[in-house]
């Protein structure tokens, strides 16, 4: 249950905190907040301060419906802000939102020491490919199709087993490429109806025979202020519930917009475990 970052050994057996940073304009909660880089800058020294042990930037929103933007885009969306954070924050540990083989390997190479990849490697041939030659951390999420039509895409034999074949496919792609660490996502809100999520929720410990890490990402997702009939702004109460709940099932990464209150969570919950 280690990864390791840029030579650091990263003990997961304490879950982690990951803060999201989208550079965005349209992601559904913080699209277009972070818009110069004093405003980045503040944002992540909040987040580092509050205890985030990695910091994820997205410059591709994959909510569902997002719209697609190029390869370059995307790149000078990144790039910048990469070099920008490791030069103010040079112990940072950077993970990259990008499904793209050639901004996984642009974005290392800037400073970046992991890869979040929503499809897993099955959007570009050549991700697992470069993971492997890269010898990074590589997080592999579930999805089904493309963020552009992900939510037509609900359709399960079985949910929970589904997932994990998935899961026990794609890693073993990875390990034949010698790809040694892997975090695994089951991807909440993508493919997934919201019966599906809660489903998912209620089996999580199940994820615990893949023998990976367990990244999840419920923050402020529309799973949590769709019940509670209200809005993403007003879920923070909801995804600290959730984050709770995760924990309990062996989560080991909070990926989250609200670093101080995930840190809670998981502080009080090692509390059950002294």
């Amino acid at each position: 249950m280690t990864i390791n970052c840029k030579g650091q050994l990263i003990d997961l057996t304490i879950p982690k905190v990951m803060g999201i940073l989208n550079l965005t304009p349209d992601s559904f909660y913080d699209g277009g907040v972070y818009k110069n880089e004093a405003d980045i800058l503040k944002q992540v020294d909040k987040m580092l301060n509050e205890g985030a042990d990695f910091i994820d930037i997205g410059a591709y929103s994959s909510r569902p419906n997002a719209a697609h933007i190029t390869e370059s885009e995307e790149l000078q969306r990144l790039l910048p802000i990469i070099n920008l954070l490791t030069d103010a924050f040079p112990d940072i540990l950077i993970s990259v939102d990008t499904f793209r083989s050639e901004i996984a390997k642009q974005s290392i190479n800037a400073g970046a020491c992991m890869i979040n990849d929503i499809s897993a490697g099955k959007m570009d041939e050549n991700m697992l490919t470069t993971v492997a030659e890269l010898k990074i951390p590589y997080i592999m999420m579930h999805m089904k199709g493309t963020p552009q039509n992900m939510q037509q895409n609900v359709s399960y034999e079985h949910l929970i087993k589904d997932i994990l074949f998935y899961f026990s496919e794609r890693i073993a792609a990875a390990r034949a490429l010698g790809i040694v660490d892997v975090v695994v996502d089951p991807g909440f809100g993508f493919s997934k109806t919201m019966d599906q999520n809660y489903e998912l929720l209620k089996n999580l410990e199940l994820f615990k025979m893949l023998e990976k890490p367990l990244l999840v990402g419920f923050s402020r997702k529309s799973m949590i202020y769709k019940p509670l009939h209200t809005s993403a702004a007003h879920a923070l109460n909801g995804t600290t519930v959730l984050n709770t709940l995760a924990l309990q099932k062996n989560a080991s990464i909070l990926r989250v917009h609200d670093v101080k209150e995930a840190k809670e969570c998981i502080e009080l919950t090692q509390q059950l475990n002294l």
